[in-house]
């Protein structure tokens, strides 16, 4: 068994806010490490909407979410923060000595005096179309997430959905994809206007097979998925060859095994204290979209500054004993700290 991994404040979510309070501890010379069930840092940003434009960054009229993580992880690194990544917080036990041993899905365990719950709104589970067999083929033609096009060039595609991600997806794989068909179970979208009228265009140009008033409600194949059903509302059922079917429903979040540690929870967040983010469990803090108070707004720059109260709080409750002395970065620079 491998020797724990020990620090100061161990933070459960690697993105944004997770970051960001890296910096915040950091400027207080306490030692952050990261767990995160996805393979990389930066959250949502990165898992699902890295080329999305955000608005609401001060000093950024527009920055899009991959670049303010690679910015965020630049922003960290003099402060050489660990990181478990593709691995999910699981237990969580008091030791005699006061800290906390968290145990992650894959059996690394961690030890820190301080839990920071930085999970953005939790596990995110895909929306599953009720296909009886679907779990059968995931990873076997059937993807919820799209996380590199290149595997879906020159293969047969089908997308489900109706929101902006089945839309801007379809549109961008017309050009990849040897074909593409985008099933959707009314006439009418609800993504962007603009993103709507591309795919009739690209439909009407012979890009798109565009199949409205349907729905994939079977699949076929020996081993590897090769055929879908759709059950069409005129039409009837219609078998259709394919290499992938890609239902894109939306991701649900679910606070997963944190919500069994004793946390005080109301509607899949966790209530804290506005005066640090702390939680009813003393050590434990709650910050970023996971958390709920009166007033509370789901921003990335809210994250923020929930982070940087936090870590004042958690410096004295690892030391009691020792003054705090905030300094201004504008005077003294990173490493005058």
């Amino acid at each position: 068994m491998s020797k724990p991994i020990e620090t100061d404040i161990l933070i459960i979510g690697a993105g944004p806010t997770g970051l960001f309070a890296v910096f915040e501890a950091g400027l207080l010379k306490l030692k952050c490490h990261l767990i995160d069930s996805l393979p990389q840092p930066g959250g949502q940003l990165t898992e699902i909407y890295p080329k999305k434009p955000i608005y609401d960054i001060p000093g950024y009229p527009t920055v899009l979410a991959g670049e303010l993580v690679d910015n965020l992880m630049k922003q960290i690194e003099p402060f050489k923060p660990g990181f478990t990544l593709g691995e999910r917080a699981e237990t969580l036990d008091k030791l005699e000595d006061g800290r906390f041993q968290l145990t992650t899905s894959k059996g690394t365990v961690h030890i820190a005096p301080v839990i920071a719950i930085a999970g953005g709104l939790g596990c995110f589970e895909p929306r599953k179309p009720p296909i009886h067999n679907i779990e059968d083929f995931e990873d076997r033609g059937v993807e919820y997430i799209i996380k590199d096009p290149e595997m879906y060039r020159s293969k047969n595609v089908v997308i489900a959905g109706g929101g902006d991600s089945a839309l801007d997806w379809s549109i961008f794989l017309a050009d990849v994809a040897d074909k593409v068909a985008l099933v959707h179970r009314r006439e009418e979208f609800r993504g962007a206007l603009d993103s709507v009228e591309k795919v009739k265009e690209l439909a009407e140009a012979g890009k798109i097979d565009l199949i409205t008033n349907a729905q994939v409600t079977g699949l076929t194949g020996n081993g590897r998925l090769n055929e879908v059903e759709i059950k069409h509302k005129e039409l009837g059922a219609i078998k259709r060859a394919t290499d992938h079917f890609i239902p894109l429903f939306g991701l649900s979040p679910k606070l997963g095994p944190i919500g069994d540690w004793g946390l005080n929870i109301e509607k899949n967040a966790i209530v804290v204290d506005t005066y640090d983010y702390s939680t009813n469990i003393p050590g434990i803090y709650a910050i970023g979209d996971i958390n709920t108070y009166p007033g509370k707004l789901k921003l990335i720059l809210c994250g923020f500054h929930e982070g940087t109260l936090m870590v004042q709080s958690a410096f004295k409750h690892i030391y009691p004993d020792k003054k705090l002395s905030f300094k201004y970065t504008t005077v003294t620079g990173i490493d005058g700290l």
